[in-house]
């Protein structure tokens, strides 16, 4: 049986497979910034940061410990490397997609929508009117969920009636119905 004994080469003045950062913060530091951390996500960064300091492993075992890719504790380790600690534990937020109905289109199309003369009776006509009077093109799908789901608003539909209906008889019915 051979034995394998596990050699660290050196690469220039580095060694391959050691974690080198010059963390500037002490272990009773980190300790106490982990206790504090609500957030998950820079309680693992700072996690990081402590498992190289007291057990001085390299970012392999860190990522496996974590439960993440090397590359991401590799990536943490550089914004730690740039910044110090503010930067380490700074996250961007997305802007997000722009929205194809702008807040001032919604507000008007709101406002039609509560006169009671100026209901439409299907979502075509309110993407025609958004067309023609805001000069908003939108997709059919995208004026039904602003209109049905976020706006909260109802078609205006009157309900089907025969053409053979006699009015007399109907406000007959009314009348009887009422004392009835």
């Amino acid at each position: 049986m051979v034995k394998v004994k596990e050699v660290a080469f050196k690469v220039g003045s580095v060694m391959v497979g050691v974690t080198h950062i010059d963390i500037k913060e002490s272990a009773e530091e980190l300790e106490v910034y982990l206790r504090q951390q609500k957030n998950a996500r820079i309680k693992e960064r700072v996690q990081a940061l402590y498992l190289i300091k007291v057990q001085h492993l390299d970012i392999c075992a860190i990522a496996k410990t974590l439960g993440k890719h090397r590359s991401t504790v590799q990536r943490w380790l550089a914004d730690y490397r740039s910044g110090g600690i503010d930067a380490f534990v700074k996250f961007g937020t997305s802007t997000g997609r722009t929205k194809v109905i702008p807040n001032w289109a919604v507000e008007s199309l709101k406002k039609q929508l509560e006169q009671p003369d100026g209901g439409f009776q299907r979502y075509t006509q309110i993407q025609h009117w958004l067309d023609k009077v805001l000069g908003v093109q939108a997709e059919y799908a995208t004026v039904h969920y602003l209109t049905r789901y976020r706006l909260k608003a109802k078609l205006k539909v009157p309900r089907p009636r025969n053409i053979k209906q006699d009015e007399q008889k109907l406000e007959a019915f009314k009348k009887t119905l009422a004392t009835t």
